[in-house]
């Protein structure tokens, strides 16, 4: 299913497993070149704006591909359907251009990045033009399977992450048009559906035996803790709601068990927060400290207890207490929940070591140098040594 080679694949891990050592000290830049230089890659580009600049150049590219077969199509005088079926050709070209360009070895170049989003917004254009924009589930599911079928393909990671959204929409819109109690339960079926998704995806991790696809597992999972968490949040549930709401009201009206979604509107980050400090997961960290945030802007929303400034104030003392008794606490401990630099980052500590598993796995013979000796030689100008004829 995978289009690209095996082999330049295992190579980029490699070459990101060697970034890492080097950025860390562990290898210096000779030696991160000659790896570099006897591993074969992908044409990739790991800088973003750079890709997001290659993105820009291929959008142009695709638009005018697309632009010169709608000249085309437009131009004949019995294709009046053109419309109908233009963008199912477009999608085609998106297709054919990931393809033609994985064929070439292009990965996270940013050329790749336009034509497969490109076909995937095609694709769900073409389906909503041919249904008239009347079944949402439709586009929905097939923008899903479009973008699954494109990250086992091309590994494409932003594909993933858009079939797992579209997957929830569909899922969502279901619920909410078929069942009769669809609004009321919505909420608490994205949170059992969030959990599946993450048990699902941690099982998948463990069982995964090659790890093409774990980055994609891997963001799908973390993006259903945020799922789960946004599908219990107050002001998300009371204003989606009020939205759904055939009646317009200035203020959006008080929810049935409000009580539960403020508690869960707290604590969910107070165990995401446990549950990550357990098993020092750092992505998890990002994601209690933006749910916190959130928290507090939800409660401010409805709750004017103090002025905006006297809040700040208060929430900045709280933040600076809590920061500088942490750091207080945690500066010394050398194992665990550490305020100590990360040893891959900054560490000089195994760096011979680290170095000499390097050479011996490369073949590279360590560079010795001899340190100058006070005694110079030569010319017979110090006890004979080397003499040219004088003493």
């Amino acid at each position: 299913m995978i289009v690209h080679d095996k082999i330049l694949l295992d190579n980029e891990v490699l070459l990101e497993e060697a970034a890492l050592l080097e950025s860390g000290g562990f290898i210096n830049k000779e030696q991160y070149n000659l790896i570099k230089k006897e591993l074969p890659t992908f044409k990739i580009h790991r800088n973003i704006l750079v890709r997001l600049g290659f993105f820009l150049l291929g959008a142009l590219l695709y638009l005018s591909i697309c632009g010169v077969i709608a000249l085309i199509g437009f131009s004949g005088s019995t294709n009046d359907n053109f419309i109908y079926i233009g963008c199912y050709l477009f999608a085609v070209v998106g297709f054919a251009g990931s393809e033609i360009l994985a064929q070439n070895n292009y990965f996270r170049h940013g050329l790749d990045d336009t034509f497969i989003l490109g076909s995937i917004l095609n694709a769900g254009f073409a389906i909503g033009i041919s249904t008239e924009g009347d079944n949402f589930s439709a586009v929905a599911i097939t923008v899903a399977t479009v973008s699954l079928i494109i990250y086992l393909r091309y590994l494409h990671l932003l594909s993933a992450l858009i079939f797992y959204l579209a997957l929830t929409a569909f899922f969502g819109y279901v619920i909410f048009e078929f069942l009769e109690a669809g609004q009321a339960i919505l909420p608490f079926f994205i949170m059992l559906y969030s959990v599946g998704t993450y048990y699902l995806c941690s099982n998948l991790i463990q069982k995964q035996k090659e790890f093409y696809y774990y980055n994609g597992i891997f963001l799908i999972k973390n993006t259903a803790l945020v799922l789960f968490y946004l599908s219990g949040n107050y002001f998300i549930v009371r204003e989606f709601s009020a939205s759904l709401s055939e009646v317009y009201y200035e203020v959006s009206p008080e929810i049935p068990f409000s009580w539960f979604f403020w508690g869960f509107t707290f604590l969910v980050p107070v165990f995401y927060l446990f549950y990550a400090l357990k098993n020092k997961d750092k992505i998890l960290l990002w994601i209690v400290i933006l749910a916190l945030g959130f928290s507090i802007f939800t409660f401010r929303n409805y709750f004017h207890v103090l002025p905006v400034e006297a809040a700040l104030t208060l929430g900045g003392l709280i933040l600076f207490a809590i920061a500088y008794f942490s750091i207080k606490k945690l500066k010394n401990n050398e194992s665990g929940i550490t305020f100590k630099p990360d040893r891959i980052n900054n560490s000089d500590s195994l760096l011979n070591s680290e170095a000499l598993i390097i050479a011996s796995t490369f073949g590279m013979q360590p560079e010795v140098q001899t340190p100058d000796s006070p005694m110079k030689f030569g010319g017979g100008d110090f006890s004979g040594g080397g003499s040219g004829g004088s003493f």
